[in-house]
């Protein structure tokens, strides 16, 4: 009934092969102890019972070895963190993300507009934008206006996206790269007053 599910996209999901506890089978394991010290290999049975003396789990970190490597340690705080460093792994990939926003030479007013603000919100979220405008048939004889659309998207983000490389005639493309703008912003206190001499 299972096999027609969808496999699992979910953060975490190859977490669940891990054995732990009970779910180790096999008679005989290699057993590293709470604070990282190598035991040896001892039965299964025994490495459970330590673990659970201890209040802790007995959790398969190398599935391959001959025996198995078991681990002493508390499981569930170890989940805890290992989703934190993901969480963190991901923003950290994020923000290196680079967007592509695709542009032909006779772009249509509205899809110009739509497409800038895709590229806004990209840069929001501290991404890169990579700007392609793609010359077709004809096109390739005005490549002026392919150079006037990428300069007028570099004008209407420069508010939020500052150019990191130029644009430039690469074969039937114009490329360019847009980072983020650093912008420090300085509160003005609207009812400051000059101070009286």
């Amino acid at each position: 009934m299972g096999a027609d599910r969808p496999p699992q996209q979910r953060e975490g999901a190859i977490r669940t092969f891990i054995r732990v506890n009970h779910k180790i089978r096999v008679p005989k394991v290699r057993l590293i102890d709470a604070d990282g010290n190598m035991v040896g290999v001892v039965a299964t049975r025994d490495g459970l019972k330590m673990a659970l003396d201890r209040n802790l789990d007995l959790v398969e970190v190398s599935p391959m070895a001959d025996p198995p490597v078991c681990r002493i340690m508390d499981y569930g705080k170890f989940r805890y963190d290992e989703s934190i460093k993901e969480k963190e792994a991901r923003k950290k990939a994020h923000k290196h993300v680079v967007k592509e926003v695709k542009f032909h030479a006779n772009v249509a007013e509205h899809d110009f507009m739509t497409k800038v603000g895709h590229i806004r919100g990209f840069l929001q979220k501290g991404q890169k934008v990579k700007l392609t405008l793609t010359f077709r048939g004809r096109e390739n004889a005005h490549r002026e206006l392919g150079f006037e659309v990428v300069k007028r998207v570099i004008a209407t983000v420069s508010d939020i996206g500052t150019v990191e490389q130029d644009p430039k005639l690469l074969g039937r493309n114009i490329v360019a790269l847009l980072g983020v703008r650093n912008i420090k912003m300085q509160p003005k206190s609207l009812d400051a007053t000059p101070p009286v001499h």
